[in-house]
């Protein structure tokens, strides 16, 4: 997953309580009203052929979307492998308290040569677990099956208990361990009370070795043992994906591509590798996550095949191509190794599709599943910033796959970032070797989607097809589903070269963050859908089969000039400014401060310590982020900004801004930015920051800089030290009415599909080309406010379903401010 660097226009999104309130019912308009859009359709037209497997899922092991997320098991830690490798602060004995004596130990007498840690319980003593967020979940009324792997040389007995700090949750169960070797032993509780508090005790009257401490809920999605929690794997179903992605994302290419055995000396930061997660969950090895905590593997890739299967979606796996990416970008240089890899993908497949008398069919079937799971694409890689070493691999794989699998689309990808150089060398290798498909990423601002409706209009119609396998805009309020529902209309538009696409990524522990927006939220007890999981629902349930040309207007008055105030400011740096000049394009000045008095012309809305000092305009700390203060009026446009700056101390140099609107909206010139290493303009829309140019340079301490910035309509033009140092234009419209019509062919229906992303609402003039409909339409609306958020507690974001008793041939229908419509149009 990477950062991208482009953001252009902002467009106002905020809007008076009462036009909010007003616009959220739709207003049924007459068709000789006034109207400011119009939308043609030519039903005569066929459009592009839309696939069921345009819209999926990208499930990924991050923010414990995995162990203490979709994979049912409460209990943390289970098999005492958790290290320092996994995370700095972890210990075999992380989730686990200890009373008496208890120790781990890896030594000859474990359970398996890949499971290595054990428990050595001393008699008398036991272990409690704490589960994860808050402790282990349970239900009053509920069963929950608890396992563990023990032996002990006399025997012993075990008592296992669940409790609370309010009291016991179960009653205890007494589990009666064998003399002699490893064994599993089992017990189900059923909770007598409802707590998200819980903790498991194991106790032990001798002396016992413990393994694979389980305890699992019996009301798991669809299959149990081994599992998955119901109200996650719902949240999934109830999107009807076309196709589940899996596993990764950068667990796939980071770390060693060894394997986990005595050879390799056990290494525990590895790719994510498809042989180390399948057989019996005690026998499955252990690994670091890319993102600092532990992955067990006990959901792995089978239960992936499974779960595809039972939400009718078409499994997507990614495998290692041996260049490592998400920061560690090193291309592993072992031909046996790769060979080995690439055997391991060819194994992969037959372990999906080949019959049961097959090696890897075999495997299968012994794991509950002799029917194949009808792979038919596999991707290799995942967003390499080392394009040209990664394609060389990728070209071993495909050939080794397409030779045994013709069938088989393999796809590869263009790296981390929506443009630039590896973007750029990336497609032109995929361009020039024919691949299938290419796997484009990218998380831009709400802004960026916006104004990048068409970047598919101009892709190349006979070359390979588009995968956007991970994709979302800054945020988890409405207005970024939004713009998302905006870009969506245009991935819609071009299904002949968007084949798939996934919003990443899915799910998040709230307790448990690495990458955020994500699209469903949840705890040890509850979960909840974002908004931008609403906005993927209402698009995945109401696809089309095909698209219908259309037309539509856009809004006026887009590009106005860029306006706004001035502003100066630090990073992490101490720096004096002087000499503050704004004239308009006549000469006429606007602001002049020479700091030979006071700093009342400025406001100060940053951090940091600002004074006056010697005729200069000070910022003391060398340790402040943004310490932005600002002068002059928002309503400013055309001018020049001239100002000295001299650095003082600190690791970065100088912020310059212009086109201020507010705290969170406005366009600065960095420099020596990135640790003095680098200057640009960037961006700023609602607090989230994107580059527009940039070049490397540094600034010196002590020295006084020339700066100024020119501003006129929409092209900046900037001089350092009285050169021109670079210039832009921001003249991509922000466009906030998007639309789309699809057809379903099972219902016959046009399927209207209308983006209005502005505080206003959109009267519009429909014209449905001819076709012949019933009057009405079957209407599913998204709206609220710009900034709602849906929480545990609250669905400020959900779908309202109404019917519009006015569709003709011509109509017009007024779609709410901050909305999403969908009309489900009956033909005749």
């Amino acid at each position: 997953m990477s950062r991208t660097t482009r953001n252009r226009l902002r467009l106002g999104l905020g809007a008076s309580a009462f036009l909010l309130a007003a616009s959220l019912v739709p207003a049924p308009a007459h068709a000789e009203d006034v109207t400011d859009y119009s939308i043609t359709v030519d039903p005569a037209t066929k459009g592009a052929k839309i696939d069921d497997t345009m819209y999926g899922v990208f499930f990924e092991d991050i923010n414990r979307a995995a162990d203490g997320g979709l994979y049912a098991e409460l209990v943390q830690n289970r098999s005492f492998e958790y290290s320092t490798d996994d995370n700095k602060s972890y210990t075999p004995l992380t989730a686990w308290t200890v009373d008496g004596n208890a120790q781990v130990v890896n030594d000859d007498g474990r359970l398996n040569a890949r499971n290595r840690n054990y428990l050595s319980l001393g008699a008398g003593s036991s272990v409690t677990n704490a589960g994860y967020n808050t402790g282990v979940r349970v239900e009053e009324g509920k069963k929950y099956d608890f396992s563990v792997w023990a032996r002990a040389e006399g025997g012993t007995t075990l008592t296992v208990s669940l409790h609370d700090a309010d009291g016991t949750l179960a009653t205890a169960r007494q589990v009666a361990v064998r003399t002699g070797g490893w064994a599993r032993y089992r017990a189900t509780f059923t909770a007598t009370r409802t707590s998200s508090n819980g903790r498991l005790t194991v106790g032990s009257s001798a002396a016992a070795a413990l393994d694979m401490v389980s305890l699992f809920p019996r009301d798991t999605y669809k299959h149990e043992p081994n599992g998955l929690r119901k109200d996650l794997a719902e949240k999934v179903a109830a999107l009807h994906p076309g196709f589940v992605r899996f596993p990764g994302g950068c667990l796939v290419n980071t770390g060693s591509m060894e394997d986990y055995s005595e050879a390799s000396g056990y290494q525990r930061k590895r790719s994510y590798q498809w042989k180390d997660t399948i057989g019996p969950v005690e026998t499955r090895a252990t690994n670091s996550n890319f993102w600092g905590y532990n992955q067990s593997y006990g959901l792995g890739y089978y239960e992936y095949f499974r779960f595809a299967e039972d939400i009718g979606a078409m499994p997507l796996p990614v495998v290692p191509a041996l260049v490592t990416g998400c920061g560690q970008n090193k291309a592993v240089d072992d031909e046996a190794l790769l060979k080995r890899h690439v055997q391991d993908t060819l194994d992969l497949i037959e372990f999906a599709n080949g019959p049961v008398t097959s090696e890897w069919g075999r495997k299968r079937a012994q794991m509950g599943h002799p029917k194949p799971f009808q792979l038919t694409h596999i991707e290799v890689g995942n967003e390499e910033n080392l394009p040209n070493e990664f394609f060389a691999r990728f070209k071993q794989f495909r050939a080794a796959i397409q030779a045994k699998y013709p069938y088989m689309q393999v796809i590869s990808n263009s790296g981390p970032d929506d443009a630039g150089s590896t973007f750029d060398t990336a497609w032109q290798l995929n361009r020039d070797a024919k691949v299938d498909m290419v796997d484009e990423h990218y998380y831009n601002s709400p802004q960026w989607f916006l104004q990048n409706n068409d970047r598919y209009d101009s892709y190349d119609r006979s070359g390979p097809k588009v995968f956007l396998g991970e994709y979302a805009s800054w945020g988890n309020a409405f207005k970024n589903g939004l713009a998302e529902a905006a870009y969506m209309t245009g991935l819609e538009r071009n299904a002949d070269v968007v084949k798939l696409a996934s919003y990443a990524p899915l799910f998040a522990n709230e307790d448990y963050v690495q990458w955020s927006p994500d699209m469903v939220w949840f705890n040890n007890h509850a979960s909840w859908g974002s908004a931008n999981y609403e906005v993927q629902k209402l698009f995945m349930n109401n696809v089309g089969d095909r698209v219908v040309p259309s037309t539509a207007t856009g809004t006026p008055s887009l590009l106005g000039p860029i306006t706004g105030a001035v502003g100066l400011s630090t990073w992490n740096t101490s720096a004096a400014y002087d000499d503050v000049k704004v004239t308009d394009a006549d000469g006429q000045t606007l602001l002049s401060d020479d700091f030979s008095g006071d700093a009342s012309k400025w406001t100060h809305t940053g951090g940091g310590s600002w004074s006056i000092q010697d005729g200069q305009y000070v910022e003391a700390s060398d340790t402040a982020e943004n310490t932005m203060v600002q002068a002059g009026d928002p309503s400013w446009h055309d001018y020049d900004l001239h100002v000295k700056a001299t650095k003082k101390s600190g690791k970065e140099g100088f912020l310059v801004a212009f086109g201020v609107k507010d705290t969170g909206n406005y366009y600065w010139w960095n420099l020596g930015g990135w640790n003095n290493t680098q200057s640009a303009v960037e961006q700023a829309v609602d607090g989230g920051k994107s580059t527009l140019i940039s070049k490397a340079g540094s600034v010196e301490t002590g020295r006084t800089y020339d700066i100024d910035v020119k501003v006129r309509g929409r092209q900046v033009t900037l001089y350092l030290d009285g050169q021109e140092w670079g210039s832009f234009t921001d003249d991509k419209p922000a466009e906030p009415f998007r639309q789309v019509v699809t057809k379903d062919a099972k219902t016959g229906d046009l399927i209207v599909k209308v983006v209005n992303a502005q505080s206003s609402a959109a009267r519009t003039a429909i014209d449905l080309g001819g076709a012949k409909v019933a009057s009405k339409a079957r209407v599913t609306t998204l709206a609220a406010a710009p900034d709602a958020v849906n929480t545990e507690t609250k669905t400020a974001v959900a779908p309202v379903t109404s019917t519009f008793d006015g569709v003709a041939g011509k109509f017009s229908y007024t779609f709410p401010a901050n909305s999403i419509t969908f009309l489900r149009i009956k033909q005749r």
